[in-house]
């Protein structure tokens, strides 16, 4: 830590600022960087991409150089896409885009049902944080890319088996509760 020169500074105004600041502000001018490299990649390798994992190891040759900043690496070899879904449009192609969107859009659907069709205040309740959460996460995925850490990917699909879990549960209750 004490090598560390990244500045954060604690006032919330300097926070809003800097994010929309892209002309100077390394970090922000960087995510443009890497958006621009996962397209340009996207573009070479459509279908497949260039496998799971594999941005950050690859990306450094789709920089430009106007593009690059203080903290762009040359060999192109560290971070990710500082984007969800370019980074995965990079790795896996259109198509494992489209079944990760799919998979988003089936958890959505899946949860405003149970959320519509329980009676069961406490799961409506855990339905809607649930759904909130991820809702948040998914919003939050064109600005950054997390779900290679374990921290928060624990969170991430931990929400969906929740949500799947209870609407097993939901319905395996409704075939019951009509017999009686």
């Amino acid at each position: 830590m004490s090598k560390n020169t990244e500045v954060s500074s604690t006032d919330f105004i300097s926070h809003i600022k800097s994010s929309s600041n892209i002309t100077s502000d390394d970090s922000n001018a960087e995510r443009i960087n890497r958006w621009k490299c996962a397209f340009k990649m996207f573009k070479e390798r459509p279908l497949t991409g260039f496998g799971p994992g594999t941005y950050m190891f690859m990306y450094g040759p789709f920089q430009n150089s106007q593009d690059k900043t203080k903290i762009s690496t040359n060999a192109g070899d560290l971070g990710n896409a500082h984007s969800e879904y370019l980074g995965l449009l990079a790795d896996a192609g259109i198509f494992g885009a489209l079944s990760f969107i799919a998979l988003l859009i089936t958890v959505l659907v899946v949860g405003f049902n149970l959320y519509n069709r329980t009676k069961n205040t406490l799961t409506k309740d855990t339905v809607l944080y649930l759904m909130l959460g991820l809702i948040t996460y998914y919003f939050h995925g064109f600005l950054n890319d997390f779900l290679d850490m374990d921290k928060i990917a624990s969170l991430f699909w931990g929400f969906i088996a929740m949500i799947v879990m209870l609407d097993i549960k939901e319905k395996r209750q409704i075939p019951n509760e009509t017999q009686n």
